[in-house]
């Protein structure tokens, strides 16, 4: 089992300390990163001004990808048939160095 520890993490130049296992960590500071960068744009857009009002802004923009990530309103067939072609450009690369090999 897993050991839980503390985490200390920076949003908008406030700490806050937050609990998790080295297994969680890295998910955890990329979701740090993320909302502070959600976090920062809405502040730099100059519409909303408060800490509080910022963070609750924040919490509705990310509830509505969450929605619309869920109802589909994304296209994972768009980001699959991507990732295919990144994964044939590496594929075609890395034969490529192999024959100079």
């Amino acid at each position: 089992m897993a050991v839980a520890k503390t985490v200390d993490v920076t949003i908008m130049g406030r700490q806050f300390t937050v609990a998790c296992t080295d297994d969680e960590r890295p998910g955890l500071m990329d979701a740090v990163n993320y909302l502070n960068k959600k976090m920062n744009d809405i502040r730099d857009a100059g519409k909303v001004v408060g800490i509080e009002r910022i963070a609750i802004m924040t919490a509705l923009n990310l509830s509505h990808e969450l929605l619309n990530a869920k109802s589909g309103d994304i296209d994972i067939g768009d980001y699959k048939r991507r990732i295919s072609l990144m994964q044939n450009q590496i594929d075609e690369a890395i034969a490529s160095q192999n024959k100079l090999l």
